[in-house]
């Protein structure tokens, strides 16, 4: 199995086009032709890590945060980053990042923080928006199944914990073939009366060229008479955080110990005690202020987060508890989570979590 087809069954479980914009996700460097030794996966691709991957005999480095996420200008080893690329390239290992597209998975990141809090009746905070598309096709009746069985083998009609969802309309359609034209049916100069269905389908925007390709593909017609609709509707299966209610409601101390034992935490900082019980709960992991106003909004009584700068804690008005229980430990849980994963992807090959610390954060008590 070479790097790239490895790769390509990655993102068939975490598709990179769910991650933000911003973010420099994918194949960072290495050769995707090369045959996969195999995987090594981690938080921060760092000198260690390609140490420890080169130890091992792994060619395929999988991190969460990317190594590479801007300015880089060369490769002379100057700094930790160069110095990672560097030895990674001269020893022929290549870097892949997943990090919001991991975010934004289901049951990525912030499922595993909801987990390890026992949160039941989970929701994604911040659905992704303008991601969902409408296709109404119109088909010949006889042709209905086969363009649908193509469109569906393409992604489309996938709804949350549901596939092959459409829609289908019987009715008539009528067509003129004009000279030059190729008709399937009917003779040119005449109009043609033909009995069709309109199937519709929703899918998620980046699929949109395959499903166009499997349509065209499947279809018998030389002009498929189809439209695209972008739809409003929120994607709630995909985006940034969760929120969710723990089983009882407990007390702020309660709470706050909690979170301490279950993420083996020595501090938590938190906004002002207000007095009242916590029973819905939202969580960020990484760097997380832009979803307080979210979780707010969202009746939460406590957010989970990491990187809370000083006046990000007067966000809550007093009627939320903001916990900052930093980036790296928000984040503990993915090489785990990735490893489960990618184990059941590829059950017959070599994947290793390093053991090597990345975390920089360390506390004086």
């Amino acid at each position: 199995m070479t790097i790239n087809k490895a790769i390509f069954e990655i993102q068939k479980r975490i598709p990179l086009k769910q991650a933000e914009d911003f973010d420099n996700v994918g194949l960072l460097c290495g050769n995707p032709d090369r045959e996969l030794t195999g995987i090594l996966i981690c938080h921060d691709a760092l000198e260690n890590v390609v140490n420890e991957a080169i130890e091992k005999h792994l060619n395929l480095i999988i991190t969460f945060h990317p190594i590479i996420f801007s300015g880089l200008k060369s490769l002379t080893g100057n700094n930790y980053v160069e110095r990672s690329v560097l030895k990674a390239i001269e020893n022929q290992i290549a870097i892949y990042a997943i990090h919001t597209a991991f975010d934004n998975h289901y049951f990525g990141v912030n499922y595993g923080i909801c987990e390890k809090l026992g949160l039941k009746n989970q929701q994604i905070l911040m659905p992704k928006s303008n991601n969902l598309k409408s296709l109404e096709v119109y088909v010949p009746t006889e042709y209905s199944e086969k363009v649908k069985e193509a469109l569906y083998a393409a992604g489309a009609g996938n709804i949350g914990f549901y596939d092959e969802c459409s829609f289908t309309v019987s009715g008539n359609g009528t067509f003129r073939p004009n000279e030059g034209s190729n008709p399937f049916s009917g003779q040119q100069d005449t109009r043609e009366n033909a009995d069709e269905q309109m199937i519709s389908v929703i899918f998620e925007s980046y699929k949109q060229n395959q499903i166009l390709a499997a349509m065209k593909t499947s279809h018998p017609y030389e002009e498929v008479a189809h439209k695209i609709l972008s739809l409003e509707n929120d994607n709630q299966y995909a985006g940034l955080g969760r929120f969710g209610d723990l089983e009882k409601e407990m007390t702020e101390n309660e709470f706050l110990k909690l979170v301490k034992d279950q993420f083996n935490l020595k501090i938590i900082r938190h906004s002002n005690f207000n007095g009242k019980n916590i029973k819905r709960v939202g969580v960020l992991g990484g760097s997380g202020t832009s979803g307080i106003k979210a979780a707010f909004s969202k009746n939460c009584d406590a957010y989970l987060t990491g990187d809370v700068k000083y006046h990000d804690f007067f966000k809550n008005e007093d009627k939320m508890m903001i916990c900052d229980i930093g980036h790296f430990e928000s984040e503990q849980f993915v090489t785990q989570q990735l490893f489960e994963v990618l184990s059941e992807i590829f059950p017959k090959f070599a994947i290793s979590k390093s053991l090597e610390k990345t975390n920089p954060v360390n506390y004086f008590l």
